[in-house]
């Protein structure tokens, strides 16, 4: 009679070691999915990477599109903590002030690994991670909504939902276009370019005061 092979994966590795493996592993996807693209992309690319068996990267991720989803997370945390820490940073500053480091820190969520970044403007949507997209601008509409409401008197909008909407939506899409289909312009060009997305949206708050 043919043996019976198990196939309940044997975890022996202590929960810091686990995490390690998976932060290994979610390393290594990023460096695969830069340099061979998503579809040539595979769990034996990605575990040789990272240095593990394809057997130990499949007791914690049952495919690649998991890897990248975990990936796309992690990713979007980076970023998010970036723009949290600026809006603490300036949240008894003037209006402008605060204005400008939001507009530094998008640029700098940006520049969290850009030729991965890239990797998941093409990618994300049609791997179905757009709902984390979504989860992650509204939290971040929602760090914006409550530091204009407390800067409510200085702008001169009324509508805040609308100011946080047209705000936040004008700052990615103008750090998007820069950062990803402008990469040369980075190093040249970032302090012209914060200045002026600055000067943009402080206008568009308190006309006559940016």
């Amino acid at each position: 009679m043919a043996r019976t092979l198990p196939t309940i994966p044997r975890k022996s590795a202590s929960q810091q070691r686990s995490k390690a493996t998976v932060e290994a592993l979610l390393d290594a996807t990023a460096r695969v999915l830069v340099r061979d693209g998503y579809d040539r992309a595979s769990t034996n690319r990605i575990a040789a990477k990272a240095g593990v068996s394809v057997g130990s990267l499949y007791q914690y991720f049952p495919n690649k599109e998991a890897l990248v989803a975990a990936l796309v997370a992690r990713h979007n945390r980076e970023m998010l903590q970036l723009i949290r820490d600026a809006l603490k940073k300036v949240a008894s500053l003037d209006l402008a002030t605060a204005m400008r480091e939001m507009v530094k820190a998008t640029l700098d969520a940006h520049l969290v690994d850009p030729a991965l970044h890239r990797i998941f403007a093409d990618q994300v949507p049609r791997m179905g991670q757009l709902a984390k997209i979504e989860a992650l601008k509204e939290e971040t509409f929602a760090l914006i909504r409550a530091y204009l409401e407390d800067r409510r008197k200085e702008i001169a909008v009324r509508d805040l939902d609308a100011a946080t909407s047209i705000l936040a939506t004008t700052v990615e899409a103008l750090t998007h276009e820069f950062v990803i289909n402008k990469p040369n312009a980075l190093d040249r060009d970032r302090d012209r370019f914060v200045n002026e997305v600055t000067r943009l949206v402080a206008g568009y708050l308190t006309p006559g005061r940016a």
